[in-house]
């Protein structure tokens, strides 16, 4: 079996980059991808604009060419598939990742459809995939989804949308400018800051004049057929009417697949280990980059912030490949 220089675990935007500099490098890689190139981004909401402007989520110094200030999902997919063509970059889709483990200084990666060997392993497989759970009775209907693509399914519908992110803000405007009856359920006592700052003043002002209601201090306890229950901060319980809850309560890495290759992850965020001036885990030659590294704080990383994580671990990988 081929041993190659390089392993890529997931196809987003910074795997992506790992490969251009892997290409640039003349290292023989491969990138294994669950799902389809840039998956996450194609599993966002169809209208979702992102918070950068096009420069900083350009990778290998491609122009990122966007007619808006803010470019949106297809503009990105457009562009990161776009690369991935351009530049033939060995890609192998729909084919997951069951197992990572190493041997004498090999890797041996198992995935659904083959093994490979590499002498080094990226893993940039992000955090969209994994819905944080609220744990509650009845979050395993049909009605409650925690993903959220477009307004249309729920017109002339009573929703509840869980959070006040920037994906729960989205849905809630959506909805409710498509029909909805939309209830928000805000475990702290305001709209996030994250929030992007061109629609933080729109969410604000629905609630405000009472468009969209908004239960501040609240948390869901139970989802029934056609109700949900929340408790305010008094501790009291209130039911409400209800036909679907969007539960935007975030999303996190594959902690599993991390500890079972042998990461060690640390506090109460589970935060990978890594050396922050090369990537390296406490595993030799095993690298994370992007929002993997950020164990549950997820918001700390973005692609506009871990794109120097390629040219970090490829100058690495390389210089051990010289000097051995």
């Amino acid at each position: 079996m081929e041993i190659l220089d390089l392993i890529i675990i997931g196809g987003g935007p910074i795997g992506l980059n790992c490969a251009l500099q892997a290409q640039k490098n003349n290292l023989s890689y491969l990138i294994i991808e669950k799902g389809t190139i840039v998956n996450s981004l194609y599993n966002y909401p169809l209208y979702m604009k992102f918070f950068s402007t096009a420069d900083k989520l350009e990778i290998a110094g491609i122009p990122f060419i966007s007619a808006a200030p803010k470019p949106g999902r297809q503009e990105a997919l457009e562009y990161y598939q776009g690369i991935a063509r351009l530049k033939d970059v060995n890609i192998h889709l729909y084919e997951k990742v069951l197992k990572l483990s190493t041997s004498d200084g090999i890797f041996d990666v198992e995935t659904i459809k083959d093994n490979y060997k590499a002498k080094s392993v990226i893993i940039a497989t992000g955090f969209y995939d994994i819905p944080n759970l609220m744990n509650i009775p009845g979050e395993n209907l049909p009605k409650v989804r925690h993903y959220y693509t477009e307004p249309y399914p729920y017109a002339k519908q009573k929703i509840v949308v869980v959070g006040s992110s920037n994906s729960s803000v989205d849905a809630a405007l959506e909805t409710f400018r498509k029909g909805a009856d939309v209830t928000m359920i805000i475990r702290t006592d305001s709209i996030s800051d994250h929030v992007k700052y061109w629609v933080k003043p729109d969410i604000e002002n629905r609630i405000s004049e009472g468009s969209i209601k908004a239960y501040f201090n609240a948390v869901l306890t139970e989802i029934t057929e056609t109700s949900v229950t929340y408790k305010d901060k008094n501790n009291e319980l209130h039911e409400i009417e209800n036909d679907f809850v969007l539960a935007m309560t975030g999303y996190l890495p594959d902690f599993d697949f991390l500890k079972n290759s042998g990461i060690e992850l640390q506090n109460e965020s589970l935060n990978p280990v890594y050396n922050p001036e090369t990537m390296e885990t406490n595993i030799n030659n095993l690298y994370l980059a992007g929002v993997v590294c950020g164990g549950k704080d997820t918001h700390l990383w973005f692609i506009e912030n871990s794109r120097i994580h390629a040219e970090m671990i490829i100058n690495t990988i390389v210089s051990r490949k010289e000097t051995s």
